[in-house]
This record gives C-alpha cells, structure tokens and sequence, in this order.
C-alpha cells in the first residue's frame, strides 16, 4: 500500500491550493483520512481529519479556509486551501488509517511541499 500526496506548490497570499492524497494497493477500504504540516523548524501538526463516514475535524489555525474532503470510490482525500496565509508554509502530510485483508494498518504519504509568499 502507498499513499502519494501531491499538488503543492508556490502561492501568493491570499490564494488557493488544493492537495491530494491517493492511496494504491490491496486495500478493502479507507478509515480516517488526515492532513498533517510540518513548518521548518516546528514540529508537524495535525491539520484536518475527515472519518469514514464523512466526520471532519480542523486545527483551529485553519477553520474558515480548509476544507478536507475523500472520494471513497478513488481511494483519494483531498484537502482545498484558500485564503493562504505565509504561515501556511509548510510541507503537508497525508496520514489514513487502511484497512487491509487482515488487519487496519496507518500509512504516511511522502509530503507535498507549500509555500505562500508573494
């Protein structure tokens, strides 16, 4: 099973992202997706979660401006970011809980890097 993350980028204040996660392999389904960041120098954080069932949940320097969403049929989270702010640099991680014939394993896709600066 692998999960890739991509669709960073350069962005200038004020603009819009949107990352995806696309997990690939033997999986019978997805569990919760999760968005994580890691700024330089900070330690990485959680960002977004969104549950099998649709259930999201945001760190609070983020409410408003994310949306974290998932295409259940395309084994894909996605995570639309608008109104960046330059503090949103930071390489993003996306994190799922998959589950596999016999058991529930948690897997971290590779990191997508975002920097906002005009």
């Amino acid at each position: 099973v692998q999960l890739q993350a991509f669709g960073g980028g350069l962005v200038q204040p004020g603009g819009s992202l949107r990352l995806s996660c696309v997990a690939s392999g033997s999986i019978v389904s997805i569990n919760a997706i999760n968005w994580y960041r890691q700024a330089p120098g900070k330690q990485r954080e959680l960002v977004a979660t969104i549950t099998s069932v649709g259930s999201t949940n945001y760190a609070d320097s983020v409410k408003g401006r994310f949306t974290i969403s998932r295409d259940n049929a395309k084994n894909t989270g996605y995570l639309q970011m608008n109104s960046l702010k330059p503090e949103d640099t930071a390489v993003y991680y996306c994190n799922a809980d998959v589950r596999l014939l016999w058991e529930v394993r948690n897997y971290w896709g590779q990191g997508t890097e975002v920097t906002v600066s005009s």
